[in-house]
């Protein structure tokens, strides 16, 4: 999945189809195991017809043509055949529902056109002082972050907050489905008498580094690298500086405060509480289950059986060589039966794909860690917040585990809550699945937004 694209230039004839344009940019996310892809199909008119190319900006790859395309009675069909993807959907009021597969496996992906309402998302000039910023990670030499500095105005001293992000390559706006949360949570606070750092993650967007290499811990140190450039601001109080981590930065932030105890205070937005084999198996079912349309209970079984496999192998294989030579063998076992339909160039390409990200220096610490040991060792304030139809990182059992974890190690300076109808990105939703996070036109609950600001309001006057 992660060089899914090399494709070969062919031109084909589109149009309207009862009165629907299908031509224009065209924008989806693809859900794979630790990270998320952005693809921008662009469809444009020529002369001799239309053409159309594909982009995947976390992989900085841009204007790659596509195989082939069908556009019949507003069905969308795409195949790439040299690396046996194909996709179908359908095109409905600007937006095209469908399913990705690549050697043979079934992905929810929906386009959008880019033309979607944002009225979240705040309109220069702002009333504040914007600056961007860069500072380096000296633990990682060739690492430079790379971001923006809010601050209520450019003379004063002001309390400070460091936003980071989920997992996969982010930039500083935690931009996702042309939501941009990162940047309505900093114009908030900003107006709200807070200063707000929010940064590109390593080699993304402009910062410098290697991002794929790297495991969560690393992504901390870029974080505490931040938390020191703030330190040396005259406008920060550097008592008075803390984080908002969202999904895998509610993993980051914990272990910067663990460690650095002038941390001030913690902001945990839909972040793991329970071990990491067990949140990965608990998102599989709840996304596997309610996503893969065309699958039955019995196929979405095999799936999940073969990943719990996987997930065992690389918690009890120590030795590198071994791990990838039994995961070879659990994949090749697995596509022999469930796909035999690949032909054997097929079958060692998808393999050794699998292998490739399964073994990969993020997934094995992803599966392997326990939140447990890092929580217990915080002591600033903390306020955790989850959706309550967040599929992603469930609210229940990782609320309940992060109050417990709190509670046994004697911080009693903790508040947890639990918001209804919000997804993982905290919007309002109605089934909480991804699939939906487009076509809400909100890009953060305003709701959170205050109690965000209450809190810390609180804690920056006590």
């Amino acid at each position: 999945m992660k060089k899914i694209i090399s494709i070969i230039l062919l031109t084909f004839l589109l149009g309207y189809v009862n009165g629907q344009n299908i031509t224009g940019q065209w924008n989806g996310i693809l859900k794979v195991p630790g990270q998320s892809l952005k693809l921008v199909f662009h469809i444009q008119e020529s002369d001799s017809g239309y053409t159309a190319t594909i982009d995947v900006p976390d992989q900085n790859t841009f204007g790659k043509p596509v195989t082939e395309l069908s556009f019949e009675s507003n069905n969308l069909k795409i195949n790439i055949q040299s690396l046996a993807i194909h996709y179908e959907g359908t095109l409905h009021n600007d937006t095209i529902k469908g399913i990705f597969k690549q050697k043979g496996f079934p992905m929810s992906l929906n386009l959008y056109k880019k033309e979607q309402k944002r009225p979240q998302e705040p309109q220069k000039p702002y009333p504040y002082y914007e600056e961007e910023v860069w500072f380096d990670n000296l633990t990682a030499p060739g690492t430079t972050l790379v971001g923006t500095l809010t601050l209520p105005n450019q003379q004063g001293v002001f309390p400070a907050v460091i936003l980071v992000s989920g997992s996969g390559a982010q930039n500083r706006d935690e931009e996702v489905f042309e939501h941009k949360p990162f940047l309505v949570i900093a114009d908030y606070l900003t107006r709200n008498g807070i200063a707000v750092l929010r940064y590109d993650d390593r080699g993304t967007a402009a910062s410098t580094g290697v991002h794929d290499t790297c495991s969560t811990y690393d992504f901390s140190t870029d974080a505490e690298a931040a938390f020191k450039y703030l330190q040396g601001r005259k406008e920060i109080n550097p008592k008075q500086i803390g984080f908002i981590g969202h999904s895998e930065g509610g993993m980051i932030a914990p272990l910067v405060a663990a460690r650095n105890k002038e941390v001030g205070f913690i902001i945990l937005l839909a972040a793991p509480g329970i071990k990491g084999d067990s949140l990965l198996f608990l998102q599989r079912k709840l996304t596997t289950v309610k996503k893969t349309l065309g699958a039955n209970k019995k196929e979405i079984e095999k799936v999940l059986n073969m990943r719990r496999r996987q997930d065992s192998i690389i918690i009890h294989t120590a030795d590198a060589e071994q791990l990838e030579r039994n995961m070879t063998a659990l994949f090749e076992e697995f596509y022999e039966k469930q796909v035999p339909s690949l032909t054997p160039e097929e079958k060692e390409e998808t393999v050794r794909t699998e292998v490739r990200l399964f073994t990969s220096k993020f997934y094995q610490y992803l599966i392997k860690y326990d939140p447990a040991p890092t929580l217990a060792q915080v002591r600033c304030p903390v306020l955790a917040l989850n959706g309550e139809k967040d599929v992603q990182v469930s609210a229940e059992e990782n609320l309940n585990a992060i109050e417990k974890i709190f509670l046994e190690s004697g911080n009693t300076d903790i508040t947890i809550k639990k918001i209804s109808k919000l997804n993982h990105l905290f919007q309002t939703s109605q089934t909480g699945n991804v699939s939906e996070y487009a076509e809400i036109e909100e890009t953060f609950s305003q709701e959170v937004l205050e109690i965000m600001l209450d809190w810390l309001r609180e804690k920056i006057q006590n």
